[in-house]
């Protein structure tokens, strides 16, 4: 069973993989490929403003602190002035918690511009691959579109093309067609040579057909006789016509 299920797998898989290849357009593939790698780019863009953007802020905040520490700093010499120790040592405190929070800002704006560094470095290689696939992938089309135009006039030319076996099978259908119609007449003329066909129009049967031939035929012959009677006795009439003129004209002469 699992040998049998093996097999099935293999087959599914194969003619999965052919119709995939039939369906996939390189083109399509490439441009596809090419939209991603912007989008990949636009994503890194991204990250390099957002990470300056966050710099900015520490930096911001810095420079508030940075201002809050003079000020602490301004005050507590002045309570010192005024006696006030208390006062200046409260302002001290908050100077120096200031001056910690001052130092834990340097440290994440420091990690901010090193990631914005590498992003930015990621950015230039990112954007010179996409600048070499474009280029490729515009050789590669232009390529694959004069493979594709060659072995579609290659098949015209040579006729085995999807359009030209079409056109090869609408050929052999009207020579068949017409050879067929051709013995179709032949068949009709022979039969109406010989009198099998008969006249649609015609109630008759073939004996009355050929009775009705005879009895014309012997019509024809009687008539043919007639006339060559008829002829001929006109021709003998005019025979002896002539033989009695020649006899009155001898006498006429003698005398």
């Amino acid at each position: 069973m699992a040998g049998l299920w093996q097999r099935f797998s293999l087959i599914f898989r194969s003619k999965a993989s052919r119709m995939l290849d039939r369906a996939e357009n390189p083109t399509e593939t490439l441009d596809y490929s090419y939209e991603q790698m912007l989008t990949q780019l636009q994503n890194v863009k991204r990250g390099v403003a957002d990470v300056v953007t966050a710099k900015k802020r520490l930096e911001l905040q810095t420079q508030s602190i940075e201002q809050n520490v003079v000020k602490l700093e301004t005050q507590a010499r002045q309570a010192v002035a005024a006696n006030r120790e208390d006062l200046a040592r409260q302002a001290l405190e908050r100077k120096a918690v200031a001056q910690q929070q001052l130092q834990g800002l340097d440290a994440q704006v420091k990690q901010l511009e090193d990631q914005q560094e590498r992003l930015i470095a990621s950015q230039q290689q990112l954007e010179t691959r996409i600048e070499s696939f474009r280029s490729e992938k515009e050789v590669i089309k232009a390529q694959y579109s004069a493979a594709q135009a060659q072995v579609k006039i290659g098949e015209a030319a040579t006729g085995i093309g999807r359009g030209m076996e079409d056109t090869g099978q609408a050929i052999q259908r009207a020579r068949d067609k017409t050879q067929e119609l051709q013995a179709r007449a032949s068949a009709i003329d022979e039969l109406t040579a010989v009198g099998a066909l008969e006249d649609l129009g015609d109630n008759r049967t073939q004996l009355d057909r050929e009775l009705a031939q005879i009895s014309a035929t012997s019509q024809v012959d009687s008539e043919l006789e007639k006339l060559k009677a008829e002829v001929g006795a006109g021709d003998q009439s005019k025979q002896i016509e002539a033989g009695s003129g020649e006899e009155q004209e001898q006498p006429q002469q003698s005398s």
